[in-house]
């Protein structure tokens, strides 16, 4: 079996459509199925949930979060990869 190397941006692609999880510097996460992203990271989300301290505080049909507003991503993951 051979490994390829695999950027962002590739495994970013192969996520959309499916369940992630953003988690923003200021500890707020956001749940839902990833729609479209680009290169700024802007990211659109759809059927999202909004926890804070692990609690959900609300739930929105869609919701955009900007990738230049400097609460940076700290990470990608899908529900499975995450543990949730």
């Amino acid at each position: 079996m051979s490994l390829r190397k695999q950027t962002p941006s590739d495994f970013l692609k192969q996520i959309i459509g499916r369940p992630v999880v953003v988690k923003l510097n200021s500890g707020v996460d956001y749940r839902g199925v990833l729609a479209c992203l680009d290169g700024y990271m802007n990211i659109a989300l759809e059927q999202t949930e909004e926890y804070v301290n692990g609690q959900l505080k609300n739930k929105y049909g869609d919701a955009f979060i900007r990738g230049n507003n400097g609460n940076s991503y700290l990470c990608y993951c899908t529900l499975e990869n995450c543990g949730l």
